[in-house]
């Protein structure tokens, strides 16, 4: 069975690059389990945060290949080391009124929020790794999910490394003005 490999991309914020990242990865037959995109703290930069289902050598050739991506100025495997993962999911449960009452008790010791109620469901946030989220529809699952909407996971190693950053988030404070052509001289 292959095992989830996530990656974390540092890009340049820059029309078509989540294109080109994501077309790369599938047309080396590669399945993108999950996929976030954001910026940084560097408002020319963003954070993709890929999921694939792959391991030893095909994790490496598909790191290589983004590696050569004129976009991609950095990739991180985080399949290796601790880190912190985190996704969002929203579900929209059926609960008669009967059913409620049991419904937040179940969410509180998942760390959820009720976001919604009706008469006929309740809407629940829950945030975590994979497992929680799985965990949390697998137990909602016998109530009956209507609906169920997820983000993509993102993921930061726990370790900081000296100079994380590469040279140009790190170049022009930002008080000064930034040139233009800054990334591409």
């Amino acid at each position: 069975m292959e095992k989830l490999s996530p990656l974390s991309l540092l890009v340049r914020n820059e029309k078509g690059v989540l294109s080109r990242v994501a077309g790369l990865i599938s047309r080396r037959g590669f399945n993108i389990v999950s996929l976030a995109v954001g910026e940084t703290q560097d408002p020319d930069f963003s954070r993709i945060t890929l999921v694939i289902k792959a391991d030893g050598p095909d994790r490496e050739q598909a790191i290589k290949q983004l590696k050569r991506n004129l976009s991609v100025v950095r990739v991180d495997d985080l399949s290796e080391c601790a880190s912190v993962s985190r996704g969002l999911a929203l579900f929209k449960v059926a609960a008669t009124p009967e059913q409620r009452s049991q419904l937040c008790q179940l969410a509180a010791i998942f760390g959820a929020r009720v976001e919604h109620v009706d008469h006929k469901c309740l809407i629940i946030e829950v945030t975590g790794d994979r497992e929680k989220i799985q965990a949390f529809a697998g137990v909602v699952e016998p109530y009956g999910i209507y609906e169920m909407a997820r983000t993509g996971q993102i993921v930061l190693a726990r370790e900081t490394k000296q100079n994380t950053l590469p040279a140009e988030m790190n170049f022009y404070k930002r008080s000064e003005p930034r040139p233009e052509n800054y990334l591409h001289a």
